[in-house]
């Protein structure tokens, strides 16, 4: 079975001071949100969690933002809050993991020097 091979969409915000990024769960349900603020957010988003990359864009290690960071980017230490702001003023970004193959466990099989 191939590992990888998946879409990825994620909101990236630029703030003073650190990249924020959230992950949704399709392009078509974040735009129906931005016209329509009915849709429950639980649709669009793939889970409540803000990433930050301290300062590396869109593309860095991403690390869970702490609340003291959401506080003084957004100035509210609440991740739901700082995850409409991150939606309403962040720029859409999609990627794609590519498919990979290969040994799963060395530990198995003639790979182990004997």
């Amino acid at each position: 079975m191939t590992r990888g091979d998946v879409n990825h969409v994620k909101v990236h915000y630029r703030g003073n001071d650190e990249d924020f990024i959230v992950f949704l769960d399709s392009v078509e349900d974040y735009q129906k949100w931005l016209k329509d603020r009915s849709v429950p957010l639980a649709q669009v988003v793939s889970s409540f969690k803000v990433f930050t990359t301290h300062r590396h864009g869109a593309q860095g290690m991403l690390e869970g933002a702490s609340k003291a960071l959401l506080e003084n980017e957004f100035g509210t230490s609440k991740e739901d809050e700082a995850v409409l702001k991150i939606l309403e003023k962040g720029s859409l970004q999609e990627f794609e993991m590519s498919e990979r193959q290969g040994r799963r466990n060395d530990s198995n099989g003639p790979y182990i020097p004997h």
